[in-house]
């Protein structure tokens, strides 16, 4: 199928760009699991394949659709977890390079950059990066080599201004990388607002069904630091397997639909939570009230995302007691499937967590959100009433 601009991203996507098999005209793409390939009489490899550490012809299908949704002229590169990608992107930098990063971001790549980061000769700083003025204080001209962006973030789903940020970070010589695992290329295209590099944790809603761990990266343009992070990749041997390449292609092709159900269902929960007599805060940047609402508004198209967290009251005890009495909701790790989830990060994320002790983090599903109301009313009422 041609990348015409009369089909959309929605039909390109449902099709996994309408490649066909050429030997059995199978719809749907096979699953290539050699390791190696044979050499021409020349010595050449004319087929473009040499060995299955650094590549992969089903890893190469499912990274033409992450460009495809993210208008990614440099291409995308699939890894085996978001932990992979994320790092393979901080690696290539040079020791000794300025790193300005979001203070609320995923727990396990912060506290990675927090411990690791300094012996691979990297100077990290944490901010706020949804205040602008913190974010220009950080970055220092010449020494700052990049930018790393969490946005909306989890789990407390605050609002950095992509443009804006990139257009501090540029003026400092500095490349912006975007972690856009919550917002999907369905809901934000940061590439179109002037990042350099995104990144997806590929586990949560790009897949969906919560059966694959993976990583992309994708980049505006393929430069020498784009050349980098393929070596990385190429010589840590950390590509994604071609059979989880193949369910994630297969999770795509529903991507649209599901990230605009989600979202419809996580606004339709965040603003009846809004009200109800025992929730203190909703955090959610669909809500009118959210402090970054309209800068969520200016660079999200048709929705807001399929994440949001509550503040129970009664703090940490009735919030673990509300997450005990869910029936429909399931207490697990992770976001972005068809199964909605909750879960008192506090817990997981330890000592040093910006995440308030009376927070649940609600990943929306593809349930009836009325049940969904239904199982958190009769929870916090439950935990309420001892």
């Amino acid at each position: 199928m041609s990348s015409d601009p009369a089909w959309t991203k929605r039909s390109l996507v449902a099709q996994a760009l309408g490649k066909v098999d050429p030997q059995t005209r199978a719809v749907v793409p096979p699953i290539h699991v050699a390791t190696t390939y044979i050499r021409d009489p020349d010595n050449s490899y004319s087929s473009g394949y040499i060995y299955g550490r650094p590549d992969n012809a089903t890893v190469r299908d499912a990274e033409a659709v992450i460009a495809m949704l993210e208008d990614a002229s440099g291409g995308a590169l699939l890894f085996g977890s978001g932990m992979a990608a994320a790092i393979a992107l901080f690696l290539s930098l040079a020791p000794g390079d300025h790193v300005v990063a979001s203070r609320v971001m995923y727990w396990a790549l912060r506290n990675w950059l927090a411990g690791e980061g300094a012996r691979f000769g990297l100077a990290i700083d944490f901010v706020e990066t949804d205040n602008l003025d913190q974010l220009r204080k950080a970055v220092v001209p010449g020494r700052t080599k990049l930018v790393w962006v969490e946005t909306p973030s989890n789990p407390l789903w605050t609002i950095t201004d992509i443009a804006s940020a990139a257009e501090i970070a540029h003026a400092a010589g500095a490349r912006l990388a975007v972690d856009s695992t919550a917002a999907s290329p369905i809901h934000t295209r940061p590439l179109a607002l002037g990042a350099d590099i995104v990144m997806h944790a590929a586990t949560k809603v790009l897949n969906g069904h919560s059966d694959v761990v993976a990583g992309a990266l994708v980049a505006a343009r393929a430069d020498p630091f784009w050349e980098k992070i393929t070596a990385v990749r190429r010589t840590h041997g950390a590509i994604l397997g071609p059979f989880e390449a193949f369910l994630l292609l297969r999770g795509m092709r529903t991507l649209p639909l599901r990230a605009a159900a989600q979202s419809r269902s996580a606004l339709a929960l965040a603003e009846r939570l809004s009200a109800h007599p025992h929730v203190a805060r909703v955090l959610y940047p669909g809500l009118p009230q959210h402090p970054h609402h309209n800068v969520a508004a200016r660079q999200m198209e048709g929705g807001f995302g399929y994440m949001l967290s509550i503040q129970v009251i009664g703090g940490e005890t009735a919030a673990i007691g509300t997450a005990a009495r869910v029936r429909l909701w399931k207490r697990a790790t992770s976001l972005g499937g068809v199964e909605s989830l909750i879960e008192h990060r506090a817990s997981i994320e330890g000592t040093g967590s910006p995440c308030p002790p009376d927070l649940l983090r609600l990943s929306t599903g593809i349930e009836d959100p009325e049940d969904l109301y239904w199982d958190l009313d009769e929870a916090l009422r439950a935990a309420h009433s001892g």
